[in-house]
């Protein structure tokens, strides 16, 4: 029998005491090759379609630690390669222990050692062991372009089947990321002469499925055969669609089985046309405006502050996101309800307006020096404009920005609604060629997660930190969080960042992101939703593999 595993233990204990509860679900973590092995089937399923990002066109890259790579942006990563634990943010409750069986903290939270799973082999049948673990976590130490969510990582150490990782500062609520890194192999990555480049076109991993096709159409997998746990899907096929309406369109006439796309009316479109439509939005971040701090004019606090109190939060989730996601009330941006344990009575105070304060925002401006002119504010003889950009093709961000060009207008920005291709997109972000976008957060399992990848230096701006902040003292209260062994201590810690958040503007929230889920299930049973959260609904990895080994086959 399947079971997951829950962490009940204080994270400052000396070893990790998971509690077994039986789902009655083969193919989880749960050691059951050996059912996978012996059970017999009558017919081979059909493919598993899946789409989580729309692509124009994509190339055969599948390195897992780039963020423009193809098994990236499909979000197919996790079907490939794999962590050591896999969480679940739609219960934060639910950790999997994966490739490590057990971890235990050690130094006050400046080590951890994980016992790695045995029996398991890469995909290439050769077998996977402490040794590649080791491997992997020493290249991430030795190659910061690896390290995009910036690991304090010191030492690695292997003992056997055990390995130890050893940080500058205590890491007991960074769980989340430290565990969710991909393992690759020894024996072909210690070949390769420049890791954060390599394209890896013939991935090897220890994942469900191994690559099989590339064309213009999109990239296919098909199930491994050396997997150690029980899969029930033998292909999964992850086509490119160029926009929003042609993904729309794959899901209705039944060509595609899974996606996770914001689509307006998507409960009469989708939800109620048929017993075989499955949705599931659980709330699992929080998006935001993210303005560029080292470019004018969002490198100025008036003007962020302006920003913040000109765009309506209500609207944005009712008209840009149909009503699927609320607007933020708390201008820390701590995700809520998710997070309600961590919300301090001092944290409570941080208000966010839900609708503009024309007023407040021209007032804030004023006092910075800005003259209003006509329709438009100006300063030094400078315009201030403001340019919002986003893909074209993610039509709710898209349209969330158009409401706010209009509202930022009203306030008195000349603001712009710049349509992007994903590439430029993704390109822009990088080098910090924007203004201001909105983008979703990090799908964490507790607030420290939520904050480090929004705000920590050593986070790279490809991976979360998108404003690209560089501020010691920010560093220095997040490690403050880091250290925490007890929920009521980390909400103790959180007080500074979530006041840094709600006063600074760093990112600007604007309501809580759902992790979109469109299912079909007239082939495959056994999706999460709100009623079996045994993961969120998202088609992007990492997530997405515990769903696959969820399913099942009908007949």
């Amino acid at each position: 029998m399947n079971r997951i595993f829950k962490e009940i233990q204080a994270r400052k204990a000396v070893t990790a005491t998971v509690m077994a509860t039986a789902l009655g679900v083969t193919g989880v973590a749960g050691g059951l090759a050996a059912a996978s092995a012996s059970q017999t089937k009558s017919a081979t399923p059909p493919p598993l379609v899946m789409e989580s990002s729309q692509e124009s066109s994509v190339n055969q890259t599948f390195n897992p630690f780039q963020s423009n790579s193809a098994s990236t942006t499909l979000g197919m990563n996790s079907l490939i390669y794999e962590p050591l634990i896999q969480f679940d943010p739609a219960n934060t409750k639910i950790v999997y222990p994966w490739l490590a069986t057990a971890w235990k903290w050690g130094n006050g939270g400046r080590s951890i050692t994980f016992t790695i799973r045995s029996g398991v082999q890469w995909s290439n049948g050769s077998p996977f062991s402490a040794a590649d673990v080791a491997y992997t976590y020493n290249l991430l130490k030795s190659t910061p372009a690896l390290n995009t969510s910036g690991l304090p990582l010191t030492g690695v150490s292997q003992s056997g089947d055990s390995v130890t990782l050893s940080f500058s500062t205590p890491q007991y609520d960074n769980l989340q990321a430290i565990a969710s890194v991909y393992i690759v192999p020894q024996s072909i990555w210690s070949k390769i002469s420049d890791p954060a480049t390599y394209t890896d076109a013939a991935p090897v991993g220890t994942g469900p499925f191994v690559f099989s096709n590339y064309n213009a159409s999109g990239i296919t997998l098909t199930a491994n055969p050396h997997y150690w746990q029980a899969n029930h899907v033998p292909e999964v096929i992850f086509p490119t669609y160029a926009s929003s309406s042609a993904a729309e369109s794959a899901l209705l006439n039944g060509t595609a089985t899974w996606e996770g796309n914001f689509i307006p009316g998507i409960q009469q479109s989708f939800g109620n046309t048929s017993k075989n439509h499955l949705l599931y939005f659980a709330p699992v971040n929080t998006n935001s405006f993210f303005p560029n701090l080292h470019k004018f004019p969002t490198n100025q606090l008036a003007v962020r502050k302006a920003i913040s109190l000109g765009i309506n939060r209500t609207l944005i989730g009712k008209i840009g996101e149909s009503g699927l996601e609320a607007p933020v009330t708390n201008a820390s941006g701590l995700t809520l309800p998710a997070f309600t344990q961590y919300l301090t009575p001092a944290a409570k105070k941080f208000t966010e307006n839900v609708t503009p304060e024309v007023a407040a925002a021209r007032k804030v401006l004023e006092k910075a020096g800005w003259k209003l002119k006509g329709h438009f504010f100006y300063k030094g003889g400078k315009e201030l404009t403001l340019q919002i950009s986003d893909p074209s093709n993610y039509s709710d961000y898209y349209s969330d920005d158009g409401l706010a060009v209009r509202e930022l207008r009203a306030v008195g920005f000349n603001a712009i609604l710049v349509g992007d291709s994903d590439n430029g997109w993704y390109a822009d972000i990088a080098d910090g060629g924007f203004e201001l976008t909105q983008h979703w957060s990090l799908t964490s399992i507790n607030p420290y997660n939520l904050y480090h990848n929004w705000l920590a230096a050593n986070v790279s701006s490809s991976a979360g930190n998108f404003e690209q902040l560089r501020n010691p003292a920010v560093d220095k209260m997040l490690n403050a969080v880091a250290a925490q062994s007890t929920t009521a201590g980390e909400a103790k810690a959180l007080l500074p960042i979530e006041k840094f958040v709600a006063t600074d503007y760093p990112v600007i929230p604007t309501v809580y992101g759902a992790a979109f889920m469109e299912a079909n299930s007239t082939n495959y049973t056994n999706w999460p939703s709100a009623k079996n959260t045994y993961e969120s609904g998202s088609p992007n990895a990492p997530t997405n593999e515990v769903v696959v080994l969820h399913l099942q086959p009908v007949g």
